[in-house]
């Protein structure tokens, strides 16, 4: 059958009305990246975000499925779920999870590189001081010299533990210690 030209008394179901089933087939694999995002969450993050209790319901009930072929089914629902949702409200909450736990990725690891540093040289223990002029200086030279023994008596690494513990708490009040100055200030005036 010859293939006739297009013609321009073209028939009204001919028209394009809506996406090919290749970009609604993507549309649904990207809510059911989503929905997957979703189930990796703990308790306590899937409260803070926005969604419906059928679909909170479902990302739980997907911790307790064991078996893969299920799991990618009850992906497939958790991605028609997401259908009825807001979605963008959703990624904006995924992000900010993503984004608080790289920064806090980022301190923990550069407070690990202070510790191996002060490990390393305990002349490290003044610019410890001038960052954190309430430092207990005498106590992290002390848990110092420990983690230096444990080390080599090949024991519990009890004192290396509580000088990270210590950075750990002296970069968090830090971190809310210019908070209470802009504070001070305005009442000194």
């Amino acid at each position: 059958m010859p293939h006739s030209p297009p013609n321009s008394d073209a028939n009204e179901d001919d028209v394009f009305d809506g996406p090919s089933k290749t970009q609604r087939k993507r549309e649904m694999e990207a809510l059911q990246d989503v929905g997957k995002q979703l189930t990796e969450l703990s308790r306590d993050q899937l409260k803070r975000v926005p969604v419906s209790d059928r679909l909170r319901d479902a990302v739980q009930e997907m911790s307790r499925i064991t078996k893969n072929e299920a799991k990618r089914r009850h992906l497939q629902f958790i991605g028609r779920l997401m259908r009825d949702e807001e979605v963008e409200p959703i990624l904006a909450v995924l992000e900010a999870f993503r984004g608080n736990s790289r920064a806090e990725n980022a301190r923990l690891h550069r407070l690990e590189d202070l510790r191996t540093r002060f490990m390393e040289d305990e002349t490290v223990l003044t610019e410890i001081g001038n960052a954190h002029p309430g430092a207990d200086l005498t106590r992290l030279r002390q848990l110092r010299r420990n983690a230096v023994k444990e080390l080599a008596e090949s024991r519990p690494p009890r004192a290396f533990r509580e000088i990270f513990r210590m950075l750990r708490e002296l970069d968090s009040s830090a971190r809310e210690a210019p908070d209470e100055e802009t504070g001070d200030e305005a009442n000194d005036e």
